[in-house]
């Protein structure tokens, strides 16, 4: 089977793979310049791009590849040593080969479409549904989850049961190992949820590790506006991982520190929370203070 119609067919079985091209070649190199190859993500090779030489440092720059779809220029090069180094937009192996040749190779990741599963039948979930596609996300719906329900394998979470059947997709969703899950709730109604999960046996780092609540603090109100803020953070985390959870942890630290302000503030007895300092009346007479606050009324004194 020829190089392109191998590749028609593992993308049309959402098979993930790389396509590299030699661009240039420096003699003496077993390989020519338009030279192919597909590359799987076990590091399987197929097809011709050089010897054995040069084959771990291509497996390694597709392996790369794969993982953040991002197209990549390497060079290997004859080296004393083995080496690796950045050169402008160029990924430069050092190889200690006895051919002594140079090869530059272009490697091209072919993934399947990211698929984006959604959790839950409420009208964020609903909206969801709809937007997802719009930004390049297969989604696979589903409105409940029954306990002790196994999923498919889903690079991205979101569980927007909105109080329906919450603690079933949750769990769930941890069954997917997905590389992130989101939940759409409150970080008060998300903690409690958290530790219900803690104490019936969940692994604690990946309960943790859940999203809650869901999406950027834009002041969305609206089941698209939540559903949109939700998909931000997914795009965030699909193009630049890193940089997403960089950007996050402030954000996190501020949710945690407002949870455990609430809870203390719940602590506090109810007069203490109303108590205010006597006040004088505008006559001159002391005047108690209320409990509550009270809708303005005008001065005693008729003004």
């Amino acid at each position: 089977m020829q190089i392109f119609e191998l590749a028609q067919a593992r993308q049309q079985a959402g098979i993930p793979f790389a396509l590299v091209s030699v661009l240039r070649v420096q003699a003496p190199t077993s390989a020519r310049p338009g030279d192919k190859a597909l590359v799987s993500a076990d590091g399987v090779i197929e097809g011709w791009i050089g010897g054995g030489c040069a084959q771990p440092a291509v497996v390694k720059a597709a392996r790369l590849a794969l993982a953040d779809g991002q197209a990549r220029t390497i060079r290997i090069t004859p080296s004393g040593e083995s080496v690796e180094r950045t050169l402008d937009d160029v990924l430069e192996f050092g190889m200690s080969c006895h051919s002594g040749g140079t090869l530059e190779l272009f490697i091209d990741p072919v993934l399947p479409p990211a698929s984006l599963m959604v959790l839950g039948d409420s009208p964020v979930a609903q909206a969801l549904v709809k937007l997802a596609p719009q930004v390049g996300l297969q989604v696979h719906a589903q409105a409940t989850v029954q306990s002790g329900e196994n999923l498919p394998r889903s690079p991205w979470v979101v569980v927007a049961t909105q109080g329906r059947g919450d603690i079933n997709a949750l769990r769930a969703a941890l069954g997917v190992q997905a590389q992130c899950v989101w939940f759409v709730a409150s970080a008060r109604k998300a903690q409690v949820l958290k530790d219900n999960l803690k104490t019936s046996g969940e692994n604690a780092h990946a309960v943790d590790a859940i999203i809650a609540p869901a999406g950027r603090l834009v002041g969305a109100q609206t089941p698209e506006e939540i559903a949109l803020s939700v998909l931000f953070d997914v795009v965030a985390k699909r193009r630049n991982p890193t940089e997403y959870f960089k950007a996050e942890e402030p954000v996190r630290a501020v949710m945690q520190e407002t949870v455990a302000t609430e809870s203390v503030a719940n602590a506090v007895s109810e007069p203490a929370q109303t108590q205010a300092a006597p006040a004088a009346s505008c006559c001159g007479s002391k005047a108690k203070a209320p409990a509550v606050m009270e809708p303005v009324k005008k001065s005693c004194c008729g003004g």
